[in-house]
């Protein structure tokens, strides 16, 4: 693909870094050969400064499979497009309407004007017989679609040459194979993609190929081939300009109304630029480790270190989720324990809303138990349970409530040192103590919480028991009922997690004592970890003395 130092220093950076990953190797290759193509071609931007580094932003905000693609379509010129496009997206959706096969083609379709081979279908599904320079039609240029790489198109076109409809004396069918690709970005919002799919065929169009393509900083890019229009490209446009305004439940101008509370950031920050801001550019995503309804959660590298990227989604980026991020970063900056998530820096320029943490290579607890089947053995199960229990008393005593304390949201390192994580609910208790918004999930959730009566620290103490027996059985709590069930079971009915026999004693009474109705009998963490530390010492010296009778024999 050529000599990946002669342009682009960041994209020569990441090709270095890349050798182990191959996804990430095929795309700055692409991105070298794109181009390489433009240059080559005399594109004009591709010559201007700067436009190496502006190339390879483009290609790093979308996943490598969008690079693959752009390989196959081999049309370098439709990544300035793409590019363009997504520009635009960060001020509102942005539509790029072009004709790419005629019904005044005198005669031919584009697929003979490119001359292929033969009108033999297995001959379609071959690269080779795919349109790979411009059309001629009545005196203008027509390209073949962005991604035009389904069998049913190619074939669609060329069936309707073999029944006779491309010609003089079809007029009636010229809507039904007269091309169009629609290519659309816009915030990657939830369903938008299927509104905008029904748009189309409201407009009475017919889709013929369709691609997504999703960005890493919540946008998206969206390609369509459709059929039956037969007006200008320019109407078509203003058609699905205007409906789209009307589909679109949230603009993005009062999205942008979220930039007020950059200003409530800076504001716990003494007025001042946080110390802990991060260039977007020096972050590398690499996988997504896991994803909810507001947030995606990427492994990824800063200067050389493995981290990890909370992503807040583009699509609800508004003040209340802006507020939210806010005192999730503030909370974050003022906790330094080695049983909390350490805190390396955050984005906080919309849209650009990360938060990047140490990467902790051990996962969830939730998935260890649940997903890998593992097991802790006792003593390492009671390292773990301490481990929680101090990071919850740290917590506490610097009055913040977790309020989302469960196994997914505690993490372990490469020596199954755990750490309390996600504090996107976390607040700093108020001078009262109480609170009563519901928040939390519902089968580690106190049952004040659940009730929305006033609840405190205490809650927190209740969702530990439900963890403690979690790595107590390897179970998930309530697994025959659904999480609604189990709340209005644990609120109406008292009902708690059954304890398994074997358990020790100490134990019994300590899950009884933080399952308790009333918070205010519930222990404190500091006296949680005591009599965990105790039980510990109990079995390690119960383990030395079995260690020397067997060493006696």
């Amino acid at each position: 693909m050529g000599d990946t130092e002669s342009c682009g220093s960041r994209a020569s950076e990441a090709y270095a870094d890349s050798s182990g990953n191959l996804k990430d190797r095929q795309k700055v290759e692409v991105y070298h050969y794109v181009l390489r193509k433009l240059r080559d071609s005399g594109n004009k931007e591709a010559s201007r400064p700067g436009f190496e580094d502006d190339l390879w932003t483009h290609f790093s905000r979308l996943t490598p499979r969008y690079a693959v693609d752009v390989k196959k379509v081999d049309r370098a010129e439709d990544v300035l497009m793409h590019k363009r496009l997504l520009d635009i997206a960060t001020t509102g959706p942005a539509i790029e309407v072009r004709l790419v096969q005629s019904k005044h083609t005198s005669g031919i379709s584009y697929l003979q004007a490119n001359k292929a081979p033969e009108l033999n279908y297995s001959d379609m599904t071959s690269s080779s017989t795919r349109i790979k320079v411009e059309v001629q039609n009545a005196g203008r240029n027509y390209l073949p679609p962005a991604f035009c790489s389904s069998q049913s198109l190619d074939l669609s076109v060329t069936k309707n040459k073999l029944n006779g409809q491309i010609g003089e004396g079809n007029a009636s069918s010229h809507s039904s194979w007269n091309l169009h690709e629609i290519t659309i970005s816009s915030l990657d919002k939830p369903k938008f993609l299927s509104q905008f799919t029904s748009l189309l065929s409201d407009s009475g169009l017919n889709i013929q190929e369709a691609h997504a393509f999703s960005t890493l900083d919540g946008y998206s890019l969206d390609v369509f081939v459709v059929n039956g229009w037969d007006k200008k490209p320019e109407q078509l446009r203003s058609l699905l300009m205007n409906e789209i305004r009307k589909i679109e439940k949230v603009s993005w101008s009062k999205q942008r109304e979220g930039e007020p509370t950059y200003t409530h950031l800076k504001a716990l920050n003494n007025g001042v630029d946080d110390v802990w801001e991060i260039d977007p550019e020096l972050l590398k995503f690499e996988d997504k480790i896991t994803s909810t309804s507001h947030s995606d959660m990427y492994k990824a590298t800063f200067l050389t270190q493995d981290v990890a990227i909370k992503i807040v989604k583009a699509a609800y980026l508004n003040d209340d989720v802006m507020r939210e991020f806010s005192q999730e970063v503030y909370i974050l900056r003022r906790v330094r324990h080695k049983n909390i998530i350490q805190f390396i820096g955050a984005c906080t320029r919309p849209p650009n809303l990360f938060i990047v943490t140490e990467f902790m290579p051990g996962g969830s607890v939730y998935d260890f138990i649940h997903k890998k089947k593992s097991v802790f053995k006792f003593p390492g199960l009671l390292k773990v349970a301490i481990g929680v229990s101090n990071g919850m008393s740290y917590l506490h005593q610097n009055n913040i409530i977790h309020r989302d304390l469960k196994s997914g949201n505690l993490l372990l390192d490469e020596n199954e040192v755990v750490k309390v994580s996600d504090f996107g609910v976390a607040r700093v208790q108020t001078e009262s103590g109480v609170m009563t918004a519901e928040t939390g999930t519902y089968r580690w959730m106190a049952p004040e919480v659940i009730e929305h009566k006033p609840y405190n620290r205490k809650a927190d103490v209740f969702s530990f028991g439900i963890v403690l027996w979690e790595l107590l059985t390897g179970k998930l709590p309530y697994e025959r009922l659904t999480p609604l069930q189990a709340a209005v079971g644990v609120v109406k009915k008292g009902l708690r997690p059954i304890i398994p026999k074997h358990v020790k004693p100490e134990l019994v009474e300590l899950l009884e004592r933080c399952w308790q109705q009333d918070p205010s009998l519930r222990p404190e963490f500091s006296e949680i970890t005591k009599i965990l530390q105790n039980i510990s010492n109990e079995v390690k010296e119960e383990d030395e003395r079995a260690s020397k009778r067997r060493n006696q024999f």
